[in-house]
């Protein structure tokens, strides 16, 4: 038993020592976390409000302070804003200026803030940490700045006036006929924006420093000339002359233009490259060169008229009277290319461009192709008693119709074929009725031609679209072979004053219609006939004969100073007034084709002499 109680002695001996360890132990630690706790504590509270030791901001200490007086430490000893110095360059150009003057300010107060918040962020553990760390190490924060971009962007805009040049092309003019060349030069301009970039990223490193300006360089598009000036040259060495194409029957012109009035109608047209570049074009104004030619125009223009034939009764076919005419027109836009073209080519003899075109008929072409078989219907009609005047506007007139075609479907103007009456083309002057008497005119006797043509027209069937008739009776009109009168030719008179007075008739026709004049002054007669194809037509008329006549008025007298004394001289004619009316059936194949009526009322016409 005592062997058993000696070796449980030692066991309980160790058990109480270490449990005596274990609570000296642990009385350690409680008191060392209790020294710990009162010293963080402690801590805290003293710095409750202020700022943790070891914190300073830009170099300057601001620990234990509070954020009024640290913002008022920082204040009064950052002076970067104020005596900071950066220089700008660019261009062989530079300006000093401080920090303040771009607009960066400092803002102590944030700076304060940002410095109290030092040890004061995130968790608890973290916090401690940041705060043993600042007060074992220290911790020097940047200062807080305000940069006011506006301020900045305002002052580089004021240097961008000084630095910014705009490009300067190099150019060709001309002055008299000389050809000047005036080089160009490169065109600068500040980048703002770039440049602000630059300039913050230096002013946040709080020192002093060279800012270079972002300057952008914009090079000319056009920088080569020569060619284009010595081409200029070239095209003032000689006049520059306009023709008409080889081959022209009238050949018009040509069209001179002198190097002192060529000078004042060139131009340097800019033309842009696709890789940015551009260079110029020698040419003449468009738009003065379209105005030339569009005067030209109307002077070169031809329109194209039909083959004129006479019908060969004996051999039934068309012999050639005149040939045809081609149409021909310029063609402004074309020519407007083509002068372009060859005048930078060199050349100075420069063809226009024409469009020509065809009239339906030419010279080829037969009586079978046009239909034309033989005499279709003829018509005379007489003048007796005409004067040398009146026959001579009779015979020109009738000209203009003879071997003249109508196509089929179309509907003739005597007037547009007729053109203009007037003495450059061969008229005389003679008696015509105009404003409500007869006085000289112009063309006296065409109605003589319009009357025959009214009459071939409407014994042919033909549908009459236009007619008018004269004011009066005038006897020419009622004339038969042997200078005897027919009363029952009354209303079958037709006049034409061009342009305001026409007669028209239609050709319905499927066959072309050739129409030939005959004038015999020998014989005081025209004869017009109508060649094509008969479709088996015929006419059949009525008149009402002379009705409601009205006695013409007592003759007038009028003195006239110029006339010798007891002279007497009769320059109107008295004539009744009356009404006609005609009815024309056209037959075709025994049944009616067409029906129409001409009423005619003659005015009474009073006598006049001087």
């Amino acid at each position: 038993m005592s062997d058993m109680r000696s070796a449980t002695y030692p066991r309980l001996h160790h058990r109480a020592l270490l449990e005596q360890v274990l609570l000296a132990l642990l009385l350690g630690f409680t008191a060392f976390f209790s020294i710990t706790l009162v010293l963080v504590l402690g801590f805290q509270v003293l710095y409750l409000g202020r700022i943790y030791p070891g914190v300073s901001v830009a170099g300057v200490d601001v620990g234990g302070l509070s954020p009024d007086d640290a913002a008022t430490r920082i204040t009064r000893e950052v002076h970067y804003p104020q005596t900071g110095r950066i220089l700008l360059q660019g261009r062989d150009q530079s300006w000093m200026v401080s920090p303040s003057n771009v607009g960066l300010f400092l803002d102590p107060e944030n700076s304060a803030r940002q410095a109290f918040a030092v040890g004061r962020q995130d968790g608890l553990f973290q916090r401690l940490s940041d705060q043993y760390n600042t007060w074992y190490y220290g911790q020097t924060l940047p200062p807080t700045f305000l940069f006011d971009q506006r301020m900045a962007y305002s002052y580089l805009a004021g240097l961008a006036e000084q630095i910014n040049q705009p490009v300067v092309e190099t150019s060709i003019t001309i002055e008299g006929t000389d050809v000047l060349v005036h080089p160009g030069q490169s065109g600068y301009r500040l980048d703002i924006p770039a440049t602000l970039v630059t300039l913050s990223t230096q002013m946040q490193t709080l020192q002093d420093g060279v800012v270079s300006l972002s300057i952008v360089e914009n090079q000319p598009a056009i920088v080569d000339v020569s060619e284009q000036a010595e081409l200029a040259r070239r095209i003032l060495s000689q006049p520059l002359t306009l023709r008409m194409p080889d081959g022209q029957p009238d050949q018009q012109g040509p069209w001179s233009f002198s190097p002192e009035d060529l000078a004042t109608m060139l131009t340097f047209e800019r033309i842009n490259q696709d890789d940015g570049s551009a260079r110029y074009q020698v040419a003449i104004r468009t738009q003065t060169l379209r105005s030339y030619l569009a005067n030209l125009a109307e002077n070169t223009e031809t329109a194209p008229e039909n083959a004129r034939f006479i019908f060969n009764d004996d051999t039934r076919q068309l012999d050639l009277l005149e040939p045809a005419v081609i149409g021909r027109s310029l063609d402004i836009e074309q020519s407007i290319t083509a002068i372009q073209e060859k005048m930078v080519q060199g050349d100075h003899e420069i063809p226009l461009e024409f469009t020509f075109t065809p009239p339906p008929v030419t010279d080829e072409f037969t009586a079978e192709q046009l239909g034309i078989t033989g005499l279709l219907h003829a018509e005379t009609s007489y003048f007796y008693g005409s004067s040398a005047d009146r026959i001579q506007n009779i015979t020109i007139a009738a000209a203009s119709f003879h071997g003249l075609l109508v196509a089929p479907g179309e509907t003739f103007s005597m007037a547009k074929a007729l053109g203009d009456i007037s003495l450059d083309n061969g008229y005389a002057e003679a008696l015509i009725i105009l404003g409500g008497q007869t006085i000289q005119g112009v063309g006296g006797g065409v109605c003589q031609v319009s009357t025959t043509l009214f009459r071939t027209a409407f014994f042919s069937g033909f549908p009459i679209v236009e007619r008018n008739a004269h004011a009066y009776r005038v006897s020419y009109y009622e004339k038969v072979a042997g200078n005897r009168v027919d009363a029952q030719l009354a209303g079958l008179d037709a006049a034409v004053f061009v342009p305001l007075v026409d007669f028209k008739f239609t050709n319905d026709t499927p066959y072309w219609l050739l129409m030939e004049t005959y004038v015999n002054p020998s014989n005081s007669s025209i004869t017009w006939k109508f060649y094509s194809s008969s479709d088996g037509r015929q006419v059949e008329w009525q008149s009402s004969g002379v009705q409601n006549i009205v006695e013409a008025p007592e003759p007038e007298y009028k003195e006239d100073p110029e006339l010798a004394s007891g002279e007497v001289r009769q320059v109107d004619w008295a004539a009744d007034g009356a009404d006609v009316t005609i009815d024309r059936t056209v037959l075709r194949d025994g049944a009616v084709y067409l029906k129409d009526t001409f009423q005619t009322h003659y005015q009474p016409w009073q006598a006049v002499y001087e």
